[in-house]
């Protein structure tokens, strides 16, 4: 039997205490959790892992400053303490990473006295334990900080910290210590329906054979995003909105601190990323296809026009960018303010026995989110859990491998090592959430040609195949 078929079989074999449908962020850290308290946990994924919003998002562990001045303090705490759980327990993708906010005279929606406050408050809501000392920048140290930055009517900034990760990598590496810890993990297998009977019975549909088959469970988690509104009974109602991602090269603005940008009272940022820069991102309401999100041109214009505002002198311009990503936020529904005023809060919630909906929320926060979840069901169904440990036990027993900040060097030694052991089945697995060659690649084309040679000696793919895995690829990435 194929690794496939041994999880389906491990699936259907017993009744599960939790079946979790999603494979994001939120979903691998709620089966993490309830494999490590000693529940029979699994997973099941429609498409690869992290495919939705786990993958597209800015990539940063933040309690949110701007939230700071829309009086959300328990939720700046809530994220700010979190953010330094997850350094404390995957150091390996989660670094300190300085910010410089700049202030402007020109914009009220920014002033410098009150960012002042703010950063203090920032530090003292981590518990007085965060990844760095803020400071106060007058226009002269702020310009020495930031090259390039525009002087005119700059009154200076506030410096401070929050995190940097690899959202996809957090997610498989989350999946991993959720797999050793003994839940069965299943990805490309898709939800098709829900009937309860005592347990609740769950059909899927294998995307690969295209086989279905029932996995049994006493609790199911719907924790798949943007999705969530259509699954079973779920009672989850939400605001999508989109957020848009450039990359450029380094030398085009070189920076070495993240930069936050300001447009009016929303706020974007020049992101150090190895020999890369990220530029983002957007909040824009959406309603297209949800497995299709995709980056226009008004959305490039944007984002480099509000770049080049504020660093005159870089004259960034469609052609600088290496590539793009664009994912959707899956907010909890509401329809006061715009999508940038829209809670950033989480919802857990029980609408039929048995059946738990979680949603919301933000990146930082997905452990706690899972945590919160699986209290909540142990509570309600009587169930005999260990407690959560998930703060304290580090993310990997052993080495992270090829699991870091940074994409990892192109050889074959890394892509057979996630067919093996990391679920990859198609090359965009790879290329997009394993890696992030796709984005970090000057010629991601050349190097996917490449991945598919050594995939192809790897799971025995044909000529035929290697070339479908190709126009996939092209069409998906």
């Amino acid at each position: 039997m194929n690794a496939r078929a041994i999880t389906k079989a491990r699936l259907t074999d017993e009744t599960l205490d939790v079946l979790v449908i999603g494979g994001g962020i939120v979903g691998s850290c709620v089966a993490r959790d309830a494999a490590m308290r000693g529940l029979r946990a699994g997973l099941v994924e429609q498409r690869d892992f992290a495919f939705g919003t786990s993958s597209r998002s800015s990539r940063l562990l933040h309690g949110g400053i701007r939230y700071l001045a829309q009086g959300k303090i328990g939720l700046v705490r809530e994220a700010s303490l979190e953010k330094t759980v997850l350094h404390h327990i995957a150091p390996h993708l989660a670094a300190p990473l300085p910010f410089v906010f700049a202030t402007y005279r020109e914009n009220r929606a920014w002033k410098l006295w009150q960012l002042m406050f703010g950063v203090k408050l920032y530090d003292l809501l981590c518990g007085g334990r965060n990844l760095g000392h803020s400071a106060w920048l007058d226009a002269a140290e702020t310009l020495q900080t930031v090259p390039g930055l525009r002087a005119e009517g700059l009154a200076g900034a506030v410096r401070y910290f929050d995190g940097f990760t690899n959202d996809a990598r957090l997610v498989l590496d989350t999946l991993r210590s959720a797999a050793g810890h003994g839940a069965s993990i299943l990805n490309y297998a898709r939800y098709r329906r829900a009937d309860r009977e005592g347990l609740w019975r769950v059909e899927v549909e294998d995307g690969v054979t295209g086989e279905r088959f029932i996995i049994a469970a006493k609790t199911v988690v719907n924790a798949t995003g943007p999705w969530a509104e259509g699954l079973g009974p779920s009672a989850v109602k939400l605001r999508l909105t989109k957020g848009v991602h450039l990359v450029v090269e380094r030398s085009r603005l070189p920076v070495t601190d993240a930069v936050v940008m300001t447009d009016g009272n929303r706020v974007l940022f020049a992101i150090p990323w190895g020999e890369r820069t990220i530029l983002g991102t957007t909040d824009t309401d959406y309603a297209g296809p949800l497995e299709d999100v995709r980056t226009d041109g008004e959305d490039v214009a944007y984002v480099l026009a509000i770049t080049n505002a504020h660093f005159p002198n870089a004259h960034l311009n469609a052609t600088d960018v290496i590539s793009t990503w664009a994912g959707l936020r899956p907010l909890i529904a509401s329809s006061k303010g715009g999508p940038s005023d829209i809670s950033r809060s989480h919802q857990i919630r029980n609408p039929e026995p048995g059946w738990w909906d979680v949603a919301g929320g933000k990146l930082t926060t997905c452990r706690l989110m899972a945590e919160q979840t699986v209290d909540r069901i142990v509570a309600a169904e009587g169930m005999k859990a260990m407690l959560c440990e998930t703060d304290l036990q580090p993310l990997l027993a052993g080495e992270p491998g090829f699991s870091g900040l940074l994409p990892p060097e192109v050889r074959r030694e890394a892509v057979t090592y996630f067919c093996e052991n990391e679920w990859a089945v198609h090359l965009d697995d790879i290329m997009v959430r394993r890696t992030s060659w796709h984005y970090y690649q000057r010629d991601a084309r050349a190097t996917a040609r490449q991945v598919v040679r050594w995939m192809s000696e790897c799971l025995g793919w044909d000529a035929a195949k290697g070339e479908e895995e190709m126009e996939r690829y092209q069409a998906m990435a």
